[in-house]
């Protein structure tokens, strides 16, 4: 224990003794580039510990946004709701919708969940951190892989008609993964000190997806509309699905604002990681 607490401290004083933010990060990102092999075999051991303890195993990534679409589906058509025109049939926007959403919201838990089962040997031996994040991406990507074949799936069962636009839309998935990456990322430190965080996760979310267009058209109404505009899951979430339905996205400069929001976002959230994870460490190994 001595010699482990030791090598954190240590660690720890060398990290920190990056006093030149632009060091710090050409750092992180040698370390990100070191980390990739790490991150591939951690990637590959909890997708394999994740689906060999379950029954239905790869369906799971199916389950949740189909479900959750089917009620809203059934509730549209028993005119329990009143949804505002969505430019699509209304099966394919909650549909495409609540996919999407599922993405982002495996995105935002990644980080943390990663970090947290690998909780028992962070306290015993030193590796590059940054392979966590990486893991938790790497992880997010293969669920993107499966995922898609539900949006393939609804494109050419209902027969909507493809655009170039499409083209553009794996960019604004991947600007809606880093986003949850980078909110994920965000509260991982403090994830690890307080189980409350992790608890309180799916609640968070749950909460964000009805202040989010997933299941509704973009609200025109105050205050509804002023929340959805400061929400940053909206735009992207909103431009994803339009380039996969009708080929064009409605409010670019707002995706823009938020791309760039999110690329800062995610260097910081990984330099909050780097300089709070070797205490957060120590305080664990004590």
């Amino acid at each position: 224990m001595k010699n482990q607490s030791i090598e954190i401290i240590a660690t720890y004083n060398a990290e920190t003794s990056l006093r030149k933010p632009q060091k710090l990060i050409a750092t992180i990102f040698k370390d990100l580039i070191g980390a990739k092999d790490l991150a591939w075999r951690l990637f590959l051991r909890d997708i394999s510990a994740q689906y060999r303890q379950s029954f239905l195993g790869i369906f799971w990534a199916f389950f949740p946004p189909i479900i959750t679409s089917l009620i809203f589906i059934f509730l549209q058509t028993r005119n329990v709701i009143s949804i505002a025109d969505t430019m699509v049939p209304y099966p394919v926007y909650v549909l495409i919708g609540t996919t999407l959403w599922q993405i982002f919201s495996d995105s935002l838990n990644a980080p943390l969940k990663t970090t947290i089962n690998a909780k028992p040997y962070l306290v015993k031996i030193y590796f590059p951190r940054e392979s966590l994040i990486l893991a938790s991406f790497f992880g997010v990507l293969f669920n993107v892989i499966i995922k898609m074949l539900i949006i393939t799936g609804v494109l050419i069962f209902f027969k909507v008609q493809i655009y170039v636009g499409i083209l553009l839309a794996p960019f604004a998935i991947l600007v809606l993964i880093l986003l949850g990456i980078f909110i994920g990322t965000l509260i991982t430190p403090l994830g690890m000190l307080y189980s409350d965080v992790s608890t309180s996760l799916p609640i968070v979310i749950q909460l964000l997806f009805f202040a989010t267009p997933v299941v509704y058209s973009f609200p025109d109404k105050f205050p509804f509309s002023l929340l959805n505009l400061i929400n940053p899951v909206s735009p992207v979430l909103i431009a994803a699905r339009n380039l996969l339905t009708i080929g064009h996205i409605e409010n670019i400069v707002h995706l823009l604002v938020v791309t760039l929001l999110t690329l800062i976002g995610v260097f910081l959230s990984l330099i909050i990681f780097r300089i709070s994870l070797p205490i957060i460490i120590e305080k664990l190994g004590t």
